[in-house]
């Protein structure tokens, strides 16, 4: 199991919460196929937004003892 984080800032009026879910992705996907003969029932799960702040609304996931 392991984790990957993103953080993403911008001066702008618009959010960057698509952008931040796309570095994760990248990530996992890369770690997947550097991985993949490895361990072939390994899975890609849980990517999600944890916190975002600015532009039209706040957000912050409820708390999750499995993040």
């Amino acid at each position: 199991r392991f984790r990957i984080e993103s953080l993403v800032r911008c001066e702008g009026k618009t959010g960057v919460e698509m952008e931040a879910l796309t570095a994760v992705s990248v990530a996992a996907l890369t770690f997947y196929d550097m991985c993949k003969a490895i361990d072939r029932e390994m899975e890609v799960v849980r990517i999600r937004l944890i916190e975002k702040r600015g532009g039209k609304s706040d957000f912050l996931a409820e708390p999750d003892s499995k993040s």
